[in-house]
């Protein structure tokens, strides 16, 4: 079975020309400062597109609250409850609910923003340990800052951007009480720096940040602390319910920490053991929690994931990490077994903790197959868990001939960032046989960041599911009154899975609609959203679920919502998805009947139905098939200017596998606006719609 439940994604995306509807649509494209102490007040500015009448921000814990200044600045309020980490931000307004931007919440941390001039060492700013300063990026200048130090006193030196939705590439410098330069570093995390430093001397050092790119105007978050920092922890996979010795690898560990044999630059660190239990809680009972942002890359994390923010690692006061929760046994990895005659012998399904200790580190693995044989499933899990490995994974047989190999897995396309370095995948094997398993780091990489976990498992069909603003820009999901929006919904099938995905929502307010949408053995769909001609303004959280039936076994999973990073070519999963709805639409498009049958091979024609909501909108509305499955063909059309409907025909290929299928067709028209109703001047603007959705049940053509 799949041990983690762990979720994968897998998808190919496009955009369709949707992305040039130019109606309001607004975004947040920037947020100053991006983050706070709690508890704390902090006053809040925000710059973005189209954010007229913007006089609310929305965060996703109730523990944070804004108030309306005036344009575009809050005052934010973090009380005590809410716990360090990252959440949403988004700006509600006339048009709607923008994208979501992070905003981050530190405890027991002195707050500082940066005053200029602070371009040279006689006129840094000064900082305390355990301090945040918010500071925003020079352009071709840097930014200094001095913090006194004792010797051999050491500091984490954590510039935080990239993770925080930000477009600048810092880079940090530590200079000595003299001007020498003592330590620097680029890319930690990601783009992120940081520099753990250990004071020589007692004196007052220079902390330089400066924008590799030299852009300015770029918010940053510097994190000055010797509060513990944890760089790995082993093993990384625990049964739920189990409780296991915690390895815990890091700086400034505190009372009971003994050095470890491990270094990153000069410097070793420590190490500590503690007791974690496997949390049988956040086991999945039919539906998914998501309970983190990713911390490194964007993709959906493991269903099954436990962030350790609880009690054992609380007690350190330190960053949080991933673990795996799984319903089998684990075990953990035994050296040496770097060669294949090594091989640390397995009893499936297995999951194994373990990692590359040294550069060129190679590790085997040997297991028997069932008197079947057949596909077996595997995956490392290494980027999903925080790891830094590119992992590459072989099966041979005892001759050495190989049966199977897996790499890097998924899809970087336009916006939709679905790549993983992490090996997945299937890989037939014969019966009764005995097989090695070879994995290592693509380039020969090791240390205590190189962490993985291994899992062989005969495969269980299962899917997972990710939703995605269609429109290429970064705005939020705005639905106007007797319109309609589209989101791309995105599915990874796993281990063979082909039945029919149904998308359903809930918590919709009266008026707003969703779908109905089923995916069939296809890799995406197009969620219809519309509001009815009365719909109340609204803006609110809803959750999107995708159910299947596999065998006897209904699965029924939460759907994971994408954003684009602004200005970025990417992006990041959200917590929630939130939807709002705003004033008239210009038109409507509805498609009549709203289900039928047909079979296999044959054409269906239905009726296109247009409404003009807009009393001077009067023009022709062209129209053209919506991210259609390939087994359905529809030609574009035009609606003219004198007409209220047309009939389409969809041909269904000859082979097509009878199943539900929903269609969309998208609506493009030039309406007459301006932001400002009362002036008379109203160009043209092109602005896409979605139809409501058609169902087409495709039967089985009759047998000749």
């Amino acid at each position: 079975m799949n041990p983690f439940r762990a979720i994968l994604l897998s998808a190919w995306i496009t955009f369709p020309i949707s992305a040039l509807a130019d109606l309001p649509s607004p975004q947040l494209h920037r947020i100053t400062p991006i983050g706070i102490n709690a508890p704390g007040v902090t006053e809040l500015t925000i710059v973005g597109a189209d954010l007229e009448g913007v006089d609310a921000l929305m965060f996703d814990h109730p523990g944070l609250k804004a108030e309306f200044v005036k344009d575009k600045i809050f005052k934010v309020t973090a009380s005590a409850d809410v716990p360090a980490g990252t959440f949403d931000v988004r700006a509600v307004g006339r048009f709607g609910v923008t994208n979501p931007r992070l905003f981050a919440v530190t405890h027991g941390m002195q707050e500082l923003t940066e005053t200029e001039p602070n371009n040279s060492a006689d006129k840094a700013q000064a900082v305390t340990v355990n301090s945040v300063m918010n500071g925003q990026s020079d352009g071709n200048n840097q930014d200094q800052f001095k913090v006194a130090l004792k010797q051999g006193q050491r500091i984490i030196i954590d510039c935080q951007s990239a993770r925080l939705d930000t477009e600048m590439d810092p880079t940090l410098v530590v200079f000595s009480p003299s001007g020498q330069q003592l330590s620097s570093n680029s890319d930690y995390y990601g783009r992120d720096p940081l520099i753990d430093f250990l004071a020589p001397a007692d004196g007052e050092y220079v902390i330089e940040v400066r924008d590799l790119t030299y852009r300015g105007g770029y918010p940053y978050r510097l994190v000055v602390s010797d509060r513990p920092h944890i760089e790995n922890v082993f093993p990384r996979a625990i049964q739920a319910g189990q409780t296991v010795e915690l390895t815990v690898v890091g700086r400034n560990l505190g009372a009971g920490a003994q050095p470890s044999p491990w270094k990153l630059g000069d410097l070793p660190l420590d190490t500590v053991k503690i007791p974690v239990t496997g949390s049988a809680s956040i086991l999945p009972t039919g539906a998914y929690r998501f309970i983190e942002h990713a911390s490194q890359h964007s993709v959906l994390p493991t269903a099954a994931t436990c962030t350790l923010v609880g009690e054992q690692i609380s007690l350190l006061n330190a960053n949080p990490q991933i673990m795996l929760v799984t319903e089998t046994p684990t075990q953990i990895e035994v050296e040496p077994n770097d060669v294949r005659d090594q091989a640390q012998a397995l009893t499936l399904p297995a999951i194994v903790s373990a990692r590359f200790d040294k550069e060129r580190d190679v590790d085997w693995y040997s297991f028997e197959t069932d008197d079947k044989g057949g596909a077996y499933g595997f995956d490392v899990y290494c980027e999903r868990i925080a790891g830094r490995a590119d992992a590459y994974l072989s099966v041979m047989d005892e001759k050495g001939n190989v049966a199977g190999s897996l790499d890097d897995f998924g899809h970087r396309i336009s916006s939709f960032d679905g790549h993983l370095r992490d090996p997945s995948g299937s890989i037939n094997l014969s019966p009764k046989t005995k097989y090695r398993v070879m994995v290592k780091d693509a380039y020969g990489r090791g240390g205590v960041r190189y962490q993985y976990v291994l899992s062989i498992r005969k495969p269980q069909p299962d899917f997972f599911v990710a939703s995605m603003q269609t429109s290429n820009n970064m705005a939020g999901t705005t639905i106007w009154q007797g319109g309609a929006e589209q989101l791309d919904i995105i599915v990874h099938a796993k281990d063979g899975f082909t039945d029919s995905i149904v998308i359903t929502a809930e918590g919709l307010p009266a008026g707003l609609h969703a779908g109905p949408l089923t995916i069939s053995n296809n890799q995406r769909g197009t969620l219809v959203l519309w509001a009815d001609d009365n719909a109340a303004p609204w803006t609110g959280p809803v959750k999107l679920f995708a159910t299947a039936k596999v065998g006897e076994t209904t699965l029924r999973r939460e759907i994971r919502a994408f954003c684009r990073v602004a200005n970025q070519v990417g992006s990041r999963e959200t917590r929630e998805h939130v939807f709002a709805v705003r004033e008239k639409s210009p038109f409507q498009m509805s498609i009549e009947p709203e289900r039928l049958s047909v079979e296999a091979g044959q054409k269906a024609e239905v009726k296109l139905r247009l409404v003009r909501n807009w009393a001077d909108f009067k023009n022709a509305v062209n129209y053209q098939p919506l991210n259609f499955p390939g087994q359905f063909q529809l030609g574009n059309g035009t609606i003219n200017a004198d007409q209220t409907e047309v009939t389409i025909s969809i041909m269904v290929q000859a082979g097509t596998r009878p199943a539900d299928y929903s269609l969309v067709v998208l609506g493009l028209g030039q309406v007459p606006f301006n932001k400002d109703a009362t002036k008379p001047d109203k160009p043209n603007t092109l602005v896409s719609i979605p139809s409501r959705p058609l169902t087409i049940t495709v039967t089985e053509a009759p047998k000749k």
